[in-house]
């Protein structure tokens, strides 16, 4: 099951909205891939518990992904493999999907040892006993939209013979809109049509990405620490934001989104002038 709040256990728990610890917290980040008939989850924990740390290394405990969408699922982990692949027949991601990693014991455990607990133990916790598969800790709840029409999908194309301009950007709930006054506008009678696209997609990213600066920077700034802000609940800024974080995007900003545009894209801008030179060379 998924733990969205603070759960009664009658032994120490470690996770945010516990105060079983003292300082430790364990949180979880988790990206999301599709491949052909496969979902790919990766996550990547933040354990601040030497103690729970120590038992995940010598294999007294263990981790286990649950994701939530209709039903519920869970995988075991282990350090070298903190992903899961899952066939598509096997889950169905048409509504949203809730992710959270536990922390089980693998074998009987005490915590005699554990130096990192709320005083009020103090007394008490050589005494303290958990049996095999025993919750120790559950992480935040990480959430995917997984009822997004096209959930990887950043752009979606339509022709309107009514515009008053050859071309119209337009931020969509989902996805970035390109509105073109006709096919010739979109090179539909060219070889590598989608490269020579390329540059109304910058532009897009741009618009887009410029839109969530203002969005999730602080008041008076135009930075934004992508590990600092929750996960936005627009389903466009859900998807740049998944996007930046799966490119190890540190941070937003006016300076750099030029460069994260780069990145996020995979080198469209390249691609395009390559497309062009390779035209050209044709021609000759």
């Amino acid at each position: 099951m998924i733990y969205k709040k603070d759960a009664n256990f009658p032994y120490p728990i470690l996770s945010s909205t516990s105060y079983s610890y003292e300082e430790s917290d364990f949180t979880v980040k988790v990206s999301f891939e599709e491949d052909g008939d496969s979902y790919r989850f990766k996550v990547k924990p933040n354990v601040m518990s030497s103690f729970m740390d120590n038992l995940l290394r010598s294999g007294q405990a263990k981790y286990v992904l649950v994701i939530q969408s209709k039903d519920t699922k869970f995988f075991p982990l282990t350090l070298d493999q903190l992903y899961v692949d899952i066939h598509k027949k096997r889950m169905s991601l048409s509504s949203r999907t809730s992710i959270q990693l536990h922390i089980v014991a693998d074998q009987t455990l005490d915590f005699s040892a554990n130096k990192e607990l709320n005083p009020f133990y103090d007394q008490m916790k050589s005494s303290i006993t958990v049996p095999k598969y025993a919750m120790l800790g559950y992480s935040n709840i990480v959430t995917f939209e997984g009822g997004m029409k096209n959930p990887l999908d950043l752009f979606e194309k339509r022709l309107d013979p009514t515009l008053k301009s050859a071309v119209k950007f337009e931020l969509g709930s989902e996805c970035i809109v390109i509105h073109f006054k006709n096919e010739d506008i979109q090179f539909q009678s060219m070889p590598k049509a989608n490269a020579f696209l390329n540059p109304y997609l910058y532009t897009g990213l741009r618009m887009a990405l410029d839109r969530f600066i203002k969005t999730y920077a602080e008041e008076d700034d135009d930075v934004v620490e992508l590990a600092q802000i929750t996960q936005p609940e627009d389903l466009l800024d859900f998807k740049l934001y998944n996007l930046m974080v799966n490119k190890a995007v540190v941070e937003l900003s006016v300076e750099n989104i030029d460069e994260v545009i780069g990145r996020i894209s995979n080198q469209i801008i390249e691609k395009y002038v390559k497309a062009v030179k390779e035209l050209a060379v044709n021609e000759d």
